[in-house]
């Protein structure tokens, strides 16, 4: 059997090409040329027998074989960084990433986030992205643990339910809406609403839902993320539909809509990833700060 000799070199550049997804990008952090990268990234496909990633429209992606590659180049990195700390008698710093979205930073994380900052300076990087993004930050090894609102559970990674709250609708006080204690899809006949642009699960959702209950209602506007649906509504351009855990800002109330579904909040992490104390410790003390009344009682929940 044929030898297959790969280049730690190679992995370390494949890591930071990974992160990026841009080689212009990927090249200047390495402080190499681009055809330089370009050519480490070729010999390492050629090593192993696979192709890394590959061009969808205007970006690239990774292959599935490139994501396993990724994660193992990560282990790996972060193997030998153990290792050369315990050598020479000091500390690993390598920061616990995390992954996720608006909604999460703002009303599940930030206390977590807030308190072990301040007990550990360094300890932990946030990462912004969307649903998608953090699930390939997980799954390649760029972010220890992932945090989300999950429609369909990813079947290769760890999910853990920390959280459920009603979908509410976020309106002005003085709201015809807002003298209902709670809220039925009917009621949002003839709404204009704040939705997000085409595609996105939350907008794909409600549309359905206010179509199955053959309710009308016209587009406001279209806002990309949380903090844009939060200035339109406190600019009075229309209501929203946002996960309950939202706090209304001054002027605005909410009310429950009992025929949506809850919004469930999960944890996500690769197999074997808890084996590390420092990422147990992350996930445990984040679903020590989620309210009880939030805390889902699922069957089956860790």
């Amino acid at each position: 059997m044929t030898e297959v000799r790969v280049s730690s070199d190679a992995l370390a550049a494949f890591v930071v090409f990974a992160e990026q997804l841009n080689l212009t990008r990927a090249a200047q952090l390495l402080h190499i040329s681009q055809p330089s990268l370009h050519s480490k990234l070729g010999t390492l496909a050629r090593e192993l027998g696979c192709p890394l990633y590959q061009r969808a429209g205007n970006r690239l992606e990774l292959t599935p074989d490139g994501e396993r590659v990724a994660r193992y180049a990560r282990d790996h990195q972060q193997r030998l960084e153990g290792f050369l700390a315990e050598l020479r008698g000091v500390p690993a710093t390598s920061p616990l990433v995390i992954a996720s979205g608006h909604t999460a930073y703002l009303y599940l994380l930030g206390n977590t986030i807030r308190r072990t900052l301040a007990q550990r300076p360094g300890s932990l990087r946030p990462l912004h992205t969307n649903r998608q993004q953090m699930q390939t930050a997980v799954r390649t090894g760029r972010a220890h643990l992932g945090v989300f609102s999950l429609h369909v559970l990813p079947a290769d990674l760890i999910t853990t339910a920390i959280a459920t709250y009603p979908q509410v609708l976020l309106m002005p006080e003085h709201h015809l809406l807002a003298r209902k204690k709670t809220l039925r899809l009917v009621d949002l006949a003839g709404a204009e609403l704040i939705v997000p642009p085409p595609a996105r699960p939350h907008r794909i959702n409600l549309e359905r839902a206010l179509t199955d209950a053959d309710v009308g209602w016209t587009i406001a506007v279209e806002a990309e993320g949380l903090p844009m649906t939060l200035d339109f509504a406190a600019l009075g351009v229309g209501l929203a539909v946002v996960a309950g855990c939202v706090q209304p800002a001054p002027g605005l109330t909410a009310r429950p809509i009992t025929d949506l579904p809850a919004v469930t909040f999960h944890a996500v992490h690769r197999p074997g990833a808890l084996d590390d104390p420092r990422v147990a410790g992350l996930l445990d003390a984040i679903r020590a700060d989620i309210p009880t009344t939030a805390r889902p009682h699922l069957a089956g929940n860790p």
